[in-house]
């Protein structure tokens, strides 16, 4: 029986694990600078982006998806840098333990850009 097989990995990638802060009242989610401590390699694959429609408004999301070893760290909160461009990535959803056997991780991120 075969069990899965992960894809090469060979992105070098940052962590980016979000720091909490509470200012007048509110907690303030900000994300540190990367550091060689949180660099790890995986498989980063696009497909050209998701297309979607809101308010009458087409747009084209950039979405990968991230296959890595599992680490108890990757969470949901987190962001992940490439290492290669600076291209910020949010993570969506919650990862994916698979075969729950704590061995490769995968999940979706989207791009995160400009900024209001």
């Amino acid at each position: 029986m075969a069990g899965y097989q992960p894809p090469l990995f060979s992105t070098p990638l940052y962590l980016l694990v979000p720091v909490y802060e509470t200012v007048k009242g509110v907690e303030k989610k900000s994300y540190p600078e990367p550091d060689a401590g949180m660099l790890f390699y995986a498989s980063f694959r696009t497909f050209g982006g998701t297309e979607t429609m809101e308010n009458d408004i087409y747009s084209v999301v950039d979405t990968a998806s991230v296959e890595t070893w599992y680490r108890p760290d990757i969470a949901s909160g987190c962001r992940i840098m490439r290492a290669v461009d600076g291209a910020v990535y949010e993570i969506v959803g919650e990862p994916e333990n698979i075969g729950m056997r704590g061995q490769f991780l995968k999940c979706r991120v989207r791009r995160v850009k400009g900024g209001a």
